[in-house]
């Protein structure tokens, strides 16, 4: 009815959590140690010091996890302006004794 046999629940009921999620956890609570530590520093700075405490972990794991519980350092880079609405340009026919004069101003 599910969509999955029963089988995969068995086997899921005997394992609920993943040895990736429970990793991730614990990498997790190690990178909130070392960013309450020094919050004015980003993910990189935690690799490192995951890295100092023996933990291996890729920055970009490192990165992804802090993205995902919203580690960041308190001097984060601003968000992109926003972007302006196009400039509306008008085209001005002259009326000498060519046609094919005209005039465009934008503003």
């Amino acid at each position: 009815m599910l969509g999955f046999t029963k089988q995969a629940f068995y086997k899921w009921q005997a394992n609920p959590v993943s040895q990736r999620d429970w990793d991730d956890a614990h990498l997790i609570n190690a990178a909130l140690d070392i960013h309450a530590d020094d919050p004015a520093f980003g993910y990189r700075f935690i690799a490192d010091g995951l890295r100092e405490q023996g933990i291996t972990a890729g920055e970009n794991r490192v990165a992804r996890l802090c993205s995902q519980q919203r580690i960041w350092s308190i001097f984060a880079k601003k968000p992109a302006s926003i972007a302006r609405p196009a400039r509306r340009c008008t085209t001005t026919w002259s009326t000498g004794s060519s046609p094919r004069q005209h005039r465009t101003s934008c503003g």
